[in-house]
């Protein structure tokens, strides 16, 4: 059963450039250790909710956009190796994301009917 990794983030709307290279980048790592797709996405219709929103869950900011993005896994082993050798690689050292991570929201999900 495919796993997907999910984040939601606030990335400060003048680095975007910097956030698409980042995420073109990371995406390419990745794939070569296991993921089958990458998606990230910029927030274009981010409406604020009654209860609950995107904006409020990280803390958006003036001059912040809201981006999501999720990764898919074959399944969950190969997701938990991936990461494992992808914190291990050198060349993470040098991935610096253009957001705060301190407000990333993230979460594993596994696959369920229809996906």
């Amino acid at each position: 059963m495919a796993f997907y990794d999910v984040t939601v983030l606030p990335v400060p709307t003048d680095r975007k450039a910097a956030h698409e290279d980042h995420s073109t980048r990371v995406a390419a790592l990745f794939r070569e250790h296991g993921a089958t797709a990458v998606t990230d996405a910029w927030g274009a219709e981010v409406p604020d909710g009654t209860l609950t929103d995107f904006k409020r869950a990280v803390a958006l900011q003036d001059g912040e956009t809201v981006a999501v993005g999720w990764i898919t896994w074959p399944d969950r082993a190969t997701r938990d190796a991936g990461w494992e050798a992808l914190m291990a690689d050198p060349r993470m050292a040098d991935m610096q994301p253009a957001f705060d991570g301190k407000r990333m929201i993230y979460a594993g999900f596994e696959g369920i009917a229809g996906g």
